[in-house]
């Protein structure tokens, strides 16, 4: 189901403010929550040393330096749908020193742009919420995996199916990004429904619920100051806000963070 924010077609979902909030809540270069210690355990029982992966939803690009340094993939191509954070990513794999192992696309929406079996590992931190077909994309994500590769994904899913309660409307609304949430139940069918078995589906609620409180207490107290003095009183403002928000719907089990896990039968 569907939340569209309608912005002028220049502007990206990621604007500057919300970039710096981003990164001053969950790190330089990430722009969802739990930094390396999540994707690690995202990573989990996955050896990417030597082998390719394709990251969906790129953003800044510090996942990508993570799955590379120190998590050893042989090659990552990085891609997104916005020019900006697509330089910004570029830039950030040439200061990290894997300008060769890092390729980082600005790509359209539809099919991927790469040949069938070119990938080990599909990868994508929080970044399918915001693609309203989830068999497509899965179903590309089969195409362009290798017999046997693996498709390893944290997503924001939804409680629940119908219609959103006003509460969570009113998240999205402050959130200001489109959002194209699916059920766990959903998911697991469209990752069967593309052709995926060994399907995991894997409910981070408690984990971030928890963190989701500690920034809250953290943005509306001592980090206000440097909110205010980088995003301005009025953003500011309008963030703690939004994550009061989040805290709200992370409680009523309306918004819940999981991780995916899934392969393409063969060797």
């Amino acid at each position: 189901m569907s939340v569209k924010i309608d912005r002028p077609a220049e502007v990206g979902e990621y604007d500057e403010p919300l970039q710096a909030l981003l990164q001053l809540v969950w790190g330089d270069g990430f722009l969802s929550p739990g930094g390396p210690e999540e994707i690690a355990r995202i990573l989990e029982g996955t050896d990417l040393r030597g082998r390719r992966v394709l990251d969906i939803g790129c953003g800044l690009g510090a996942v990508d330096v993570q799955l590379v340094e120190p998590h050893g993939a042989a090659h990552v191509t990085g891609i997104d749908l916005e020019p900006d954070l697509v330089e910004k990513a570029r830039a950030r794999a040439r200061r990290a020193g894997f300008a060769e192992r890092i390729d980082t696309r600005q790509v359209t929406p539809g099919p991927l742009p790469f040949a069938d079996a070119r990938f080990d590992v599909v990868f994508s931190k929080d970044s399918i919420v915001q693609i309203p077909d989830k068999r497509a994309i899965f179903c590309e994500a089969h195409r362009v995996l290798r017999a046997g590769g693996e498709l390893l994904v944290s997503d924001w899913l939804r409680g629940g199916e119908g219609a959103y309660s006003p509460e969570m409307l009113e998240y999205f609304r402050l959130e200001g990004i489109t959002y194209n949430m699916a059920s766990a139940d959903e998911t697991r069918a469209a990752l069967a429904e593309a052709g995926f078995i060994d399907i995991s589906v894997h409910d981070r609620s408690d984990w971030y619920r928890e963190l989701a409180r500690q920034e809250l207490a953290a943005m509306s107290g001592p980090w206000l100051p440097t909110l205010i003095e980088t995003l301005g009183r009025e953003r500011a403002d309008h963030f703690v806000t939004n994550w009061r928000q989040l805290v709200l719907v992370l409680d009523r089990g309306e918004l819940r963070p999981t991780h995916l896990r899934a392969r393409k039968p063969g060797a």
